[in-house]
């Protein structure tokens, strides 16, 4: 069997300090993921570098806001980036293809599918994917966190056996990366909490930092695909990651032996594309969180918030108005409302369709 890994590149790995795009770096990337290809493995590339690329080719001469930057240069950038990832990636003979995604494209069980039918065919075909999200018509609302949380949902998407998140640290330290006393965490369980260690620091030209890449780890990790975060700039990373995987710094997240079904690999990640809110009984949230597989009934709901369809993801809340859950409604808002505290009904959401965070 052919392992598949998703490789995602940060923004401030194929970026120079003057905030234009790095192809040194790029280029020796590629030269990893030529050799990984060699070795049987199927890759799938998450790249940033579209923002990047756009403002190294194009200087503009009036005042534009935050919007207008990222549309634009992504815009222009974007074309810059796939082409030189071809052009790069030509050298080697391998055949390359575009993929660009927004948040609305997983909020669907449809448009889910068709994505990974997508991506299917090119690997099938021996194309190697290459994925962004969609900055050009994505605004703040509809946005990614980052591409750590596209890498995530593509990884489960596509079951992947390993995400490698490559920023520009080498894993998640125990103190501050600075700090000459910290030293980065090998290996981390996909249940263990790690955010005392995280400082809440964004990088530089990307819009996440390692709260949101170690969150979207664990979750990943908890589904059963293995994560690696590691430096992007450190030579041969890639390569060494294969070949001496215990000699090479990164931390890694052990995976859940027990990996989820895919449907709730998809629910798993459909938290910000919920439709509405579903509160319920101190009674109900015990029994969610129980060992023994239950659904969720309507006569442990307390109120329902939202205008949402049969199928459409709703977010479950407890008492304290934490979101404890998330799944795949089988009621409508207003069909959940009139049966609310009633017995002996359909469950609200199936156990099958329903993600515990």
């Amino acid at each position: 069997m052919r392992k598949r890994i998703v490789v995602k590149i940060g923004s401030n790995v194929l970026t120079r300090k003057d905030g234009k795009l790095d192809v040194t770096r790029m280029s020796a990337i590629v030269d990893q993921i030529a050799w990984l290809r060699k070795q049987g493995i199927e890759v799938i590339l998450v790249s940033s570098g579209a923002m990047a690329s756009g403002r190294s080719e194009f200087q503009v001469d009036k005042k534009l806001d935050a919007v207008e930057q990222r549309q634009l240069f992504s815009a222009i950038g974007q074309v810059k980036l796939i082409n030189l990832y071809y052009d790069l990636f030509r050298e080697y003979g391998i055949h390359v293809g575009q993929v660009l995604t927004m948040k609305e494209n997983f909020s669907s069980r449809s448009l889910y599918l068709n994505q990974r039918a997508c991506m299917e065919v090119m690997l099938q075909n021996d194309i190697l994917p290459i994925v962004n999200e969609n900055d050009t018509v994505s605004v703040t609302e509809l946005m990614f966190t980052d591409n750590d949380e596209l890498s995530g949902l593509i990884a489960a998407m596509m079951d992947a056996d390993t995400l490698v998140i490559l920023s520009n640290v080498d894993g998640i330290y125990n103190g501050a990366p600075d700090n000459p006393h910290s030293r980065v965490i090998p290996m981390v369980n996909h249940d263990r909490d790690l955010s005392e260690y995280i400082l809440d620091e964004k990088s530089d030209f990307g819009r996440g930092g390692m709260i949101t890449k170690c969150s979207i780890a664990r979750k990943v990790a908890d589904e059963g695909i293995r994560v690696i975060i590691a430096n992007g700039k450190t030579e041969n990373i890639l390569i060494n990651l294969v070949e001496q995987p215990q000699e090479t710094m990164r931390t890694e997240f052990v995976p859940n032996p027990s990996p989820t079904s895919n449907v709730k690999k998809w629910i798993a990640h459909s938290e910000s594309f919920a439709k509405g809110r579903i509160h319920i009984n101190r009674k109900a949230a015990d029994a969610l969180a129980g060992k023994k597989a239950v659904s969720l009934l309507l006569v442990g709901v307390t109120a329902v918030e939202g205008d949402f369809d049969e199928g459409d993801i709703v977010n479950i809340v407890a008492e304290d108005g934490k979101v404890i859950g998330v799944g795949r409604s089988s009621y409508s808002s207003e069909e959940a409302r009139s049966h609310i505290g009633q017995h002996d009904l359909k469950p609200v959401v199936h156990y099958d369709y329903l993600y515990m965070e």
